[in-house]
């Protein structure tokens, strides 16, 4: 039964923001929300509200406002757009304001934005990433996203928790992307409605802070509210890069757990580079068993695996030599911390020698009406989150998600590879 399960750290999150000692799951709670982050796709609804209504925003300081989706705007009409989200910040005194080329709001809120046992709502489903980082967040509707800005609160109902135990440590060339993609095949699209994934166990001493923002980030591809890790040493000497502060508080709220019946155990050894075939990322597979499909395009970004270990890993492999003529391989870092960072360390020369296409920071490639459109009966790899048909251009064309490993290793041989091929190269 589910009130037999121990207390998630959802459940304690969202009960000391409603003000209660206890939550039971299924109770539906008013809890105050902490930030509220939309971008220029959804957030448009948001502002016709707030003008519609003639009102100001009674606390600018919790809105998160980016532009991302389209970094740099590609037409009149976006540009237009752009200017509107300018305007409106202005007039507002919105001091989070992030213009384009700053880069993923997903990205950058991880960035020193988020902090632990916060409540974060965003007009996007990938909201859910800051449960990386032992924050609750998720995706609502931009009119929740206003009513949760103009009043400070929104109505929740305290999801199941799914408790997933982790033990063993990641091999060499697998990562949190293939972790999240085999259990995606485990659980398909929809075995997790508005349920809670809180993961805990030895295994969590694997995972970086970019494996779990990427299991996180795609916990919503089988209908998760919320993905949740708890407060490690690792979260702790991450966010001291930022200088985010914890009070004691914050540690007993969100201190590891601990279940003696997980609902899942997965050791984290057994599990081998995956790949996503179309058009469902829950249509996953061993990168063994999808080998030799030949790719036009190899695309390395997005919010779920922009991040600088994502383009190191690929450098790794890419070193070895250029990509085809005809493999377009597209790399776009998710934030401009992360483009300093891997030009400061050579990685985006080694990229480019490769063969690589950089863009400016964004959410680039990933959504289909950018940059890099794919046109028809053309077959992409992506380290991005969602091959829906159509997702990335012409609903003709066929997207495959992997790992920034797999795609470098397959942008490198111009078809699906398994990049354990080059272990112990190099």
């Amino acid at each position: 039964m589910n009130t037999q399960k121990p207390c998630s750290l959802t459940a304690r999150i969202l009960a000391q923001a409603a003000g209660k000692n206890k939550v039971e799951v299924g109770e539906t709670v008013i809890a105050k929300v902490d930030k509220v982050v939309i971008h220029e796709v959804t957030g448009a609804i948001v502002l016709d509200i707030i003008e519609d209504l003639n009102i100001k925003t009674p606390d600018p300081r919790r809105l998160y406002v980016f532009l991302d989706h389209y970094s740099p705007p590609p037409s009149i009409r976006v540009a237009n757009i752009h200017r509107r989200f300018r305007l409106f910040a202005k007039n507002h005194k919105i001091k989070n304001f992030y213009d384009v080329g700053t880069g993923v709001c997903h990205q950058v809120m991880v960035e020193g934005l988020v902090k632990p046992g916060e409540v974060i709502v965003g007009a996007d489903s990938h909201t859910t990433t800051y449960g990386a980082l032992a924050a609750f967040a998720t995706g609502v509707g931009s009119t929740e996203a206003t009513y949760a800005l103009l009043t400070g609160e929104l109505w929740f109902k305290i999801p199941e928790p799914i408790f997933i135990m982790l033990t063993g440590a990641l091999p060499t060339y697998t990562s949190g992307k293939d972790v999240i993609l085999y259990m995606l095949s485990a659980l398909g699209q929809e075995g997790a409605n508005y349920k809670s994934l809180e993961f805990f166990g030895s295994g969590l001493r694997s995972l970086s802070i970019g494996d779990r923002l990427a299991i996180a980030n795609m916990s919503v591809e089988c209908g998760a509210k919320n993905a949740i890790f708890p407060l490690d040493d690792i979260i702790v000497d991450y966010l001291k890069e930022f200088d985010v502060q914890l009070t004691q508080r914050d540690v007993e709220l969100l201190k590891p757990l601990e279940s003696e019946n997980p609902d899942i155990t997965l050791n984290l050894t057994t599990v081998e580079p995956m790949v996503a075939k179309p058009h469902s990322p829950a249509n996953a597979a061993p990168a063994k068993l999808v080998e030799g499909e030949k790719i036009d395009v190899a695309f390395i970004g997005s919010c779920t695996n922009g991040r600088y270990d994502d383009l190191l890993v690929a450098a790794r492999i890419l070193k070895r030599g250029r990509i085809p003529k005809d493999v377009r391989l597209v790399v776009t870092p998710s934030s401009r911390r992360v483009f300093m960072k891997a030009l400061e360390r050579g990685v985006m020369r080694i990229l480019l020698n490769a063969g690589a296409i950089i863009t400016p920071p964004g959410c680039g490639s990933c959504f289909g009406d950018n940059m890099n459109v794919l046109g028809d009966d053309e077959v992409a790899i992506s380290t991005s989150n969602r091959n829906f048909l159509g997702r990335m251009g012409s609903p003709k064309a066929k997207i495959y998600l992997a790992s920034p490993a797999t795609v470098a290793a397959s942008a490198l041989n111009g078809s699906i590879t398994d990049p354990r091929k080059y272990l112990g190269e190099g």
